[in-house]
């Protein structure tokens, strides 16, 4: 069928009871031979794994957290590197009704405080190299008592293995509301602390939508989406899209290297691929020639904007058009270069089926073709997230009548397509990570030589924008290139290390509006005329 016919004939039909681990995992595992998992780390250690292997261990999880007195709508944190046991750790939460909080390996011991704080979590599973992090942030966590460590013996810790041997692997099922709480995400933002973004059971089904009409994902083939397993593009990528539909996932654990990632497009004959533009922008500058993918059919984008040369440059070496899709951590895709649609380099697409998209003013009023306003999403659909988790009035201010306001800024086209202009907020957008300036900031204040900063996105050839600082120091301190440095590691210390500044500069006085607020939009027009009279 053709877009249009898709688009109009398209109903959701979310079940009113619905587990994705129940549902979708335990019943692709009565194959005990069918391949939900091919991993690989940077050692060149190598995995396959059934969905019978997840459907076992994950009733093995879920059975654990109910003899640790874990009960539905209790908040669980997962905060594990790409491995096999992540998968067995989500799943197991979602099975036992709990909410499932996924957060990246890297958090420092501020991230990892404030999430546990704000949730309320009793249980935390991490890797030993996260041990030393928690473990500081335990002393004002009192809620916080069980954790668990995947790999080796912690004093203090119980062991995964333990854990789970311990455990029947017989889950006996209870009906899940898909109206349920399941997972909470959690996201930076500009002026507080990071949104806690809760949705329900729904959403782990509506990902069927980002599987048939984005990742154009078949039972019978391999797909491979980069992403890192604390952030949504997980979701999509590599649990919920692919698994509603039976595809096989590729997980990689190890850091990104351009030629590393062509060979494992090789040598696992991957159908299907995902990546952020930052990681094509450097993909791209690779000798092409050398590199063949004869079961490669279908690439996708998403994260960020792509450019159009990338796009092009990809088609020329491979034959292949990088699909580009926009959608946040409050939903799924909403806006994408769909299978079978006239792709429009640098566009974001069309609305993906079930969803409203439309581009609005100050009064929520959709504006005439061409003009710039407030990317916004009519009505209530299951892939909407359900509320800022306990933060009723950050609810309200995104939601306008029946109209939910992303915060970004589009046009949409005579005929359609979507053409992303830039955030909203002052959220930036490096490499796919979503970086609050507020939190950076904060980090650099803790500093003895900060009195002041401003943080904002300066643009970067390679990963789309980088994290700018503007520093004012205290007087009779030096702005010298080693400050620069200690600032740097500081802010790594403090806070996730993929949030630290870049590029530093040094200034007498921030640019502010008259009631004191730094006017980070000048900061940001000073830095992007900068970059452009440089020629980057």
């Amino acid at each position: 069928m053709q877009y249009d016919e898709v688009y109009r004939s398209f109903r959701w039909d979310v079940p009113e009871f619905f587990n994705f681990s129940v549902d979708v995992i335990d019943r692709l595992a009565r194959d005990r031979g069918r391949t939900a998992l091919y991993w690989e780390d940077d050692a060149g250690h190598e995995g396959r794994y059934t969905f019978w292997d997840f459907s076992v261990q994950s009733s093995r999880f879920a059975n654990a957290l109910r003899g640790l007195g874990v009960r539905r709508g209790d908040p669980v944190i997962v905060m594990l590197p790409r491995i096999p046991q992540w998968f067995v750790a989500y799943l197991g939460a979602l099975k036992a009704g709990a909410i499932a909080i996924p957060c990246t390996a890297s958090l420092r011991t501020k991230d990892i405080r404030y999430r546990v704080q704000h949730s309320g979590a009793r249980v935390l599973i991490t890797a030993p190299e996260n041990v030393a992090e928690v473990d500081a942030a335990r002393a004002e966590c009192a809620d916080l008592r069980v954790l668990i460590v995947v790999g080796g013996k912690v004093a203090g810790w119980r062991s995964w293995d333990e854990t789970l041997a311990a455990a029947s692997p017989v889950w006996h099922a209870e009906p899940t509301r898909s109206d349920a709480p399941a997972i909470c995400f959690y996201t930076s933002g500009t002026t507080k602390e990071p949104k806690a973004v809760l949705h329900t059971h729904a959403y782990t089904h509506a990902h069927r939508v980002t599987g048939r009409y984005w990742l154009d994902l078949r039972p019978d083939e391999l797909h491979w989406t980069t992403s890192d397993t604390g952030w949504a593009k997980a979701a999509y990528g590599v649990l919920f899209g692919p698994w509603n539909h039976g595809s096989a996932v590729l997980m990689y654990c190890g850091r990104f290297e351009p030629e590393r990632e062509m060979r494992l497009l090789e040598k696992y004959e991957v159908n299907t691929f995902c990546a952020p533009p930052t990681e094509y922008r450097l993909l791209v500058k690779e000798d092409l020639s050398r590199f063949h993918f004869p079961k490669l059919r279908h690439c996708t984008a998403a994260g960020e904007p792509l450019n159009a040369e990338v796009i092009h440059t990809w088609k020329e070496a491979f034959d292949l058009t990088i699909h580009d899709g926009y959608g946040q951590t409050e939903s799924i895709i909403l806006v994408a270069n769909q299978p079978g649609m006239l792709v429009r380099p640098g566009s974001m697409g069309k609305s993906v089926p079930g969803h409203v998209v439309s581009v609005v003013n100050e009064d929520a009023v959709e504006v005439a073709a061409g003009e710039t306003g407030e990317v916004a999403v009519r009505g209530r659909p299951p892939s909407l997230f359900r509320e800022y988790w306990k933060d009723p009035q950050a609810t309200a201010a995104c939601f306008d009548g029946d109209c939910y306001r992303t915060g970004d800024s589009a046009y949409r086209d005579a005929d359609g397509y979507f053409w992303f202009v830039g955030r909203a907020d002052d959220v930036i957008i490096s490499a796919g990570y979503r970086i609050g300036p507020f939190e950076v900031e904060s980090a650099l204040l803790e500093h003895a030589a900060v009195v002041e900063s401003a943080v904002v996105a300066s643009p970067h050839p390679d990963r789309g924008a980088i994290v700018k600082a503007f520093v004012k120091l205290r007087p009779g301190t030096a702005g010298t290139p080693e400050l620069i440095k200690e600032l740097q590691d500081h802010v790594k210390r403090v806070t996730a290390p993929y949030k630290y500044p870049r590029e530093i500069e040094f200034v007498d006085e921030l640019p502010k509006t008259v009631s004191g607020k730094i006017r980070r939009v000048e900061l940001r027009q000073r830095e992007a005329a900068r970059k452009r009279a440089a020629g980057h």
